[in-house]
């Protein structure tokens, strides 16, 4: 007896246990597979194709091969002209020396008179080549017409001609700094402004500084002397002569420059 009632009691108390365990297996299943499934899910979701990479170049647009067929016909043209590699003489009684970098749209003249410091900046020239659109020649026609039929003609007017801009500065050592405003036509200079500046640090003061009257406002006497000043330190026609060609053939040559920087580029 005493031992089937200890036989009993240990039955009680294994089975409990043993069910435990049993639902605690069975619990951990569950939740295995539950974390299973979005694995699953997902291995069974269809993946994005990948894109197959290439390394050639992409191809350039149309437009650009035919800026580069007009680009290589005006270089041709460009080419076949005289001045772009014409090669100036300078005279022999030049006062000057010349700074002359390519790529750069002035050349700059330097020289030394009786103690002073001169330097020229000569910039691209504006050019009159003579060809005039329609409208202003019927224009034109027009107005010469009345004026025959009135009887009054300008004999006295210039025809237009190419000019270089000139900028003139003359310097003492640290003293007061004179700088002229010029155009220069092929046999005269016409002074535009005249300046006087100090070398100082404070900019703002340089802003508001009082640069004189108007060239063409002063005394005609005081206009002469003045040109007259400009002409004994070089300014004069033999140097306005030669600047006007030279700069009209570096006009061509830095076209021509620039034209095969643009061809450069589209061939990229």
């Amino acid at each position: 007896m005493a031992l089937f009632a200890a036989a009993r009691r240990a039955a009680a108390t294994t089975a409990p246990l043993l069910l435990r365990a049993a639902a605690a297996s069975s619990s951990g299943a569950h939740r295995g597979a539950a974390l299973l499934r979005p694995l699953a899910a997902a291995a069974a979701r269809p993946q994005p194709r990948a894109m197959p990479f290439s390394s050639a170049p992409a191809t350039k647009p149309s437009s650009d091969a035919e800026l580069l067929s007009v680009i290589d016909s005006e270089i041709k043209y460009a080419e076949d002209c005289d001045d772009h590699d014409r090669v100036e003489e300078i005279p022999d009684n030049f006062p000057f020396k010349i700074s002359d970098e390519k790529g750069m749209n002035a050349i700059t003249l330097r020289r030394t008179y009786h103690g002073e410091q001169i330097e020229v900046v000569a910039h691209m020239p504006s050019l009159v080549t003579g060809d005039e659109p329609d409208h202003d020649r019927d224009d034109k026609d027009e107005g010469e017409g009345k004026e025959e039929d009135d009887g009054e003609e300008d004999e006295g007017e210039k025809p237009p001609q190419s000019s270089v801009p000139l900028t003139v500065t003359i310097t003492k050592g640290d003293g007061p700094i004179l700088e002229f405003t010029c155009t220069a036509y092929p046999d005269e200079v016409i002074i535009d402004s005249l300046s006087v500046t100090h070398p100082s640090e404070d900019y703002e003061k340089d802003i508001i500084a009082y640069e004189g009257p108007d060239f063409n406002d002063l005394d005609e006497n005081l206009q002469r002397a003045f040109h007259k000043y400009l002409e004994l330190r070089g300014i004069s026609p033999l140097t306005t002569n030669f600047l006007h060609e030279y700069m009209i053939n570096k006009d061509s040559r830095e076209y021509l420059l620039w034209l095969r920087k643009l061809k450069d580029f589209f061939q990229q």
